[in-house]
């Protein structure tokens, strides 16, 4: 697996996170994959629930240094 798009959205708050997230799997091509890197625990919730609603697959999920991060499939 390959990461076509790496988004950096630490010390950004909800709902920023969450819609950049969108932003950027909205311009990418199917089955392509994004790595998202927050620090909001607000984004552990958030960007599940916003992936199930629009169809997106978290392909890998995980804590690590205080960051969450987030490998999703377009």
């Amino acid at each position: 697996m390959s990461i076509e798009i790496e988004l950096d959205l630490r010390r950004l708050l909800c709902p920023t996170p969450v819609i950049k997230t969108q932003n950027a799997l909205k311009k990418m091509n199917a089955n392509e994959h994004l790595k998202v890197v927050c620090t909001d625990p607000g984004v552990k919730h958030d960007i599940p629930a916003w992936c199930r609603i629009n169809e997106y697959v978290i392909v890998e999920q995980f804590e690590e240094n205080n960051e969450f991060i987030f490998i999703i499939k377009a």
